[in-house]
């Protein structure tokens, strides 16, 4: 099926507590003991980067989850602190990039920026910032709020807190640092700069207190695919982590933001895009299937329906679980993640799924796509995908770990290297040398206003 040699997919492994079932932590083969082990995560990092891929990927909330009082009883509601986390991981590993979900409306440019600089520094040029405007009101009351702010306002936030972080990362040029120790000289105070930022929702002088990091800026993701979210993506991202569940919605988003990305003044490729897929791999396909199916006979009903109900923002506690959605509101109506939203109820809609069909398929993959089959026959669906322009690679969402990670790095993996669509070996040191992305230059570099700059 391959249509170039040259032309070789993208993969990150998705870290979401001890899998990405719901049920995963009472699956047999789950390590549930390891939540806040370092050995439990050292152990995912390191098989991630033997099987070669281009990152772990870590997701975050905000708040504990206890969606109607189920979560804290009957689920996983650990959740580590990425850039603690990312930063231990980077001294067990060499060469996979680590990136970080971390909230544009709960936090600040100037933490952000220092933050993720520090942890390119300690990587050797390996971190990634995901992007995200959080999407609950459980959130907001953590943070001296009672109602999370409207979508157009968070994302309207997020556009300039990129702008603003970046700045930051741009505010030491690469020869800022002169290090004489003959004449005194650390650093040329030329070449530091203050960014003198002042808009709709920060006021920041800067420079940061740390040299441009060995990426320049940390790699960008994004993962919103609302029509605001694509326009996002377009004008800020270089990772898009996106969800679809037929090839041709995901050739239509994929061609549509790459179009965005050069009226941006962008060119196609400075964008990578990466659909989840939530793979249950078996030595047949049955085999496959019935493994699927243990997990589902594992999710506690007021769970998964509660699940459900977050995702869809009607409340299905009074429907039957085996009779079809009730009529859902218009999604500008949704003031959390519209894109799924939409992902979800077009699947419902498409298929004729029932409410406990479509509860399944949510406490498994999450709305991202579920495969099953045999190694090869995972292969081929990541291969037709990657060939026929739909994605630029995939974020690889293990049902359960460890297990999940290590049946596609060592059965699934060898296959794509095999039809030459994936690395058999990293051919540079930095998260932008996986992904083929250039190091952008600092804004600073040259023709700066002499006011801006720190005497």
């Amino acid at each position: 099926m391959s249509e170039s040699k040259n032309k070789q997919m993208h993969l990150g492994a998705f870290l979401f507590q001890v899998g990405h079932h719901i049920a995963a932590w009472r699956y047999p083969e789950t390590d549930t003991s390891g939540l806040l082990s370092h050995e439990f995560y050292e152990r995912f990092a390191q098989t991630a980067e033997r099987g070669k891929f281009d990152m772990i990927f870590l997701a975050d909330t905000l708040a504990v989850v206890n969606r109607a009082g189920t979560g804290i009883k009957h689920t996983v509601t650990v959740r580590p602190e990425p850039i603690t986390l990312l930063s231990y991981l980077s001294g067990v590993t060499e060469k996979i990039g680590l990136a970080a979900t971390v909230s544009t409306t709960y936090n600040e440019p100037y933490n952000l920026a220092r933050e993720f600089s520090t942890l390119d520094h300690l990587s050797g040029g390996r971190a990634a910032w995901n992007v995200v405007t959080s999407g609950r009101d459980d959130e907001a009351r953590n943070f001296s709020h009672a109602k999370h702010p409207e979508h157009e306002q968070r994302y309207e936030r997020a556009r300039e807190f990129v702008d603003v972080a970046s700045a930051l990362w741009d505010s030491w040029e690469d020869e800022a640092i002169a290090g004489d120790k003959v004449s005194g000289d650390f650093a040329d105070p030329f070449k530091v700069h203050e960014i003198h930022h002042r808009g709709a929702h920060f006021a920041v002088r800067g420079p940061l207190n740390l040299p441009r990091s060995p990426q320049g800026r940390p790699v960008v993701i994004q993962a919103g695919a609302s029509s605001t979210g694509q326009h996002l993506a377009a004008e800020t991202a270089e990772v898009v982590f996106t969800a679809w569940q037929t090839i041709e919605e995901a050739k239509h988003f994929y061609n549509s933001v790459k179009s965005l990305a050069v009226q941006y003044g962008r060119s196609p490729d400075d964008i990578k895009i990466m659909p989840g897929i939530f793979p249950v791999i078996g030595a047949t396909e049955e085999e496959a299937r019935e493994k699927e199916a243990l997990l589902q006979q594992l999710v506690v009903p007021e769970v998964g329906l509660s699940m459900l109900t977050a995702s869809l923002g009607v409340d299905l506690s009074g429907y039957p679980l085996d009779g079809p959605l009730p009529e859902l509101p218009d999604v500008e109506q949704i003031n959390g993640g519209k894109s799924r939203f939409q992902l979800v109820a077009d699947m419902a809609r498409r298929e004729g799924l029932t409410i406990r069909q479509l509860m399944y398929r949510v406490t498994g993959a999450r709305g991202h796509r579920t495969i099953y089959g045999t190694p090869v026959q995972i292969a081929d669906q990541l291969e037709q995908w990657f060939v026929e322009g739909a994605c630029d690679g995939f974020n690889i969402m293990p049902p359960y770990l460890p297990g999940g990670l290590e049946e596609f790095v060592d059965l699934v993996i060898p296959e794509l290297q095999r039809r030459g669509l994936f690395r058999t070996e990293y051919r540079g040191s930095t998260l932008r040398d996986h992904l083929g992305l250039a190091r952008p230059l600092s804004r600073y570099r040259s023709g700066y206003e002499a006011s801006t700059i720190i005497h």
